[in-house]
């Protein structure tokens, strides 16, 4: 039997179950359709290319799940968040990089990879024998869609996933603008000044609501709904939810101190570095599914961004995932064909970071299979063990959506306390008792 690992996808996902498969000794293909067949989203054919944020997120490892998530994959020499800490910028207490870079990085280390070969063919069917890992994310191209939702007996699940313009920074009006991270986060002062902040007033902020609700939106095609995913969602949508939704989300105000006035602002749009010439900024949370006339004309209302010049402007696409606490078995095969396993965002996970670690473990699992040995279970209080039990089993099938890692899906820890008083400690108990988990979990892996 054919002992190489083929990966549909070279995403976050499959980069890292490539990379993590072959460091074990298994020969590896990763099928990438870029840059041959493009999608509505990526711009390059890059493998590991970052579509919406730039950000990783929060690196905080004792308070943060994903921070967390960070630590296990680095211990576990995970390929994308090793060159994520290569490539980073300065952005408070995140961790964003810069994406071309980042990506180039990436695909240079899969190339050289001597156990590693890339395929530029598009996989329109799901294969009957070899050994496969589907890591096709959020973009699954629509005959292998249709070929997944045939062999589910079902059809697949999707919501809306919208991107988030970035500005080029020099277009910005820093007499009206300024530079600071909220509440001042990071230890050097280029991370402190990761993020550049336009405040509104109220007259401003309400005008800004009203061209938000009055502007031209993108329409779904015919048979799609908008079944979008809360952690990301276009600021139209939370606008329409009530008028102050967006300043009690990516517009609130706190932790900033405008310098060019005593006033303290009613709202502030928040833009983040994208690259390490610090010449692009992305706004912060504005995911959107304006036109693009529409996004100019609404985005230039914001104080500071008068006159800004756009080097991307928002945009949505469908995003595909399957019923994974239906369909997967523990160790992320699909049950119906166990030579095939889903990794990444197409199994129910959010972010570039969850979807990574899917690979990393789908990587694993399979090169463990291949060479006819098995690894022991997962622990389940380890941030990877939480998130892949949630998502094949541990999560409500009827009701399944995209989920982040959080600290929700961790089992309690024994003689603490909930409540907002006893959280520092709760999740420093969770981040502790988690590192603990995951070191014995790769002790007895080698």
């Amino acid at each position: 039997m054919d002992k190489t690992l083929h990966i549909i996808g070279g995403g976050m996902a499959g980069s890292e179950a490539a990379w993590q498969a072959a460091n074990m000794g298994v020969k590896v293909v990763i099928h990438e359709m870029r840059p041959k067949v493009e999608t509505f989203a990526h711009r390059t054919g890059y493998l590991g290319e970052m579509v919406c944020s730039n950000s990783f997120r929060s690196d905080d490892h004792e308070q943060n799940a994903v921070g967390l998530l960070h630590w296990e994959m680095r211990a576990a020499d995970g390929l994308i968040i090793t060159q994520a800490y290569e490539h980073r910028l300065p952005a408070g207490g995140a961790l964003a990089v810069d994406r071309d870079v980042f990506a180039a990085s990436v695909t240079d280390k899969l190339k050289a990879h001597p156990l590693i070969d890339i395929s530029g063919e598009e996989i329109t069917e799901l294969p009957s024998d070899g050994h496969w890992i589907v890591a096709t994310g959020p973009l699954t191209s629509s005959a292998l869609g249709d070929a997944i939702a045939k062999e589910t007996s079902s059809e697949a699940l999707a919501f809306f996933d919208a991107i988030a313009p970035i500005v080029y920074t020099d277009s910005i009006d820093m007499d009206k603008a300024w530079k600071q991270s909220r509440y001042d986060k990071g230890e050097t002062e280029e991370e402190r000044t990761a993020y550049i902040n336009c405040p509104m007033n109220k007259d401003q902020y309400e005008a800004f609501i009203d061209a938000l609700l009055d502007a031209d939106k993108t329409e779904f095609h015919e048979g799609e709904t908008a079944g979008y995913f809360d952690g990301c969602l276009p600021i139209e949508v939370m606008a329409e939810r009530g008028r102050e939704t967006l300043r009690f989300g990516p517009m609130k105000p706190v932790g900033l101190t405008n310098p060019h006035s005593d006033e303290k602002p009613y709202a502030v749009v928040q833009l983040r570095r994208d690259n390490a010439l610090g010449t692009l900024y992305n706004i912060v949370g504005f995911q959107t599914k304006m036109k693009y006339g529409a996004q100019t004309e609404v985005f230039r209302k914001i104080p500071g961004l008068e006159e800004a010049s756009f080097a991307r402007l928002g945009g949505i696409h469908r995003n595909t995932f399957i019923n994974s606490p239906t369909l997967l078995d523990d160790q992320m095969r699909l049950k119906s064909r166990p030579n095939i396993r889903f990794a990444g965002q197409i199994t129910g996970v959010e972010g570039y970071v969850e979807s990574a670690a899917m690979g990393l473990l789908a990587g694993r699992y399979a090169a463990a299979e291949i060479l006819g040995t098995s690894l022991p279970m997962l622990p389940e209080n380890s941030a990877m063990g939480a998130l892949v039990h949630h998502v094949t089993g541990g999560a409500e099938a009827k009701t399944f959506q995209p989920m982040n890692v959080n600290f929700g899906l961790f089992h309690p820890v024994d003689g603490l306390k909930g409540g907002r008083r006893g959280r520092k400690d709760r999740y420093k108990a969770y981040t502790d008792r988690a590192k603990t988990c995951f070191s014995d979990w790769l002790a007895q892996s080698t």
